[in-house]
């Protein structure tokens, strides 16, 4: 099995993003995924699913569930520990609805 940080090599760089916003099917504002240490990775995987599909539908939950990799068992085995994993979860397994996002680009000095 490949590693979560090598997998995260092969994601589109998110240098310019500050945030993620995650919004609900009607737009409201739901979680910020900000582009720092401790959340960076989690970040990475979200542009990486939102560039692809669109939004986060159950597809690419699945998606992104493989691409968080060792991350998931882990989330599985704990759940409220990986709070950006259990997301992916509650759409690719439990019928939750899928997410839209908003980028937020980082402002030129």
């Amino acid at each position: 099995m490949t590693s979560f940080q090598d997998l995260l090599q092969t994601l589109p760089a998110t240098d310019g993003i500050d945030a993620i916003v995650l919004l609900s099917p009607e737009g409201e504002a739901l979680h910020r995924l900000e582009n720092r240490p401790g959340t960076a990775g989690s970040l990475r995987v979200y542009h990486a699913l939102v560039k692809r599909h669109g939004h986060i539908d159950r597809k690419a939950a699945r998606e992104g569930l493989e691409l968080f990799a060792e991350h998931t068992a882990a989330a599985r085995s704990q759940p409220g520990s990986h709070p950006n994993i259990d997301r992916l979860l509650a759409i690719a397994e439990h019928g939750a609805p899928g997410l839209r996002a908003r980028v937020v680009l980082k402002a030129e000095d």
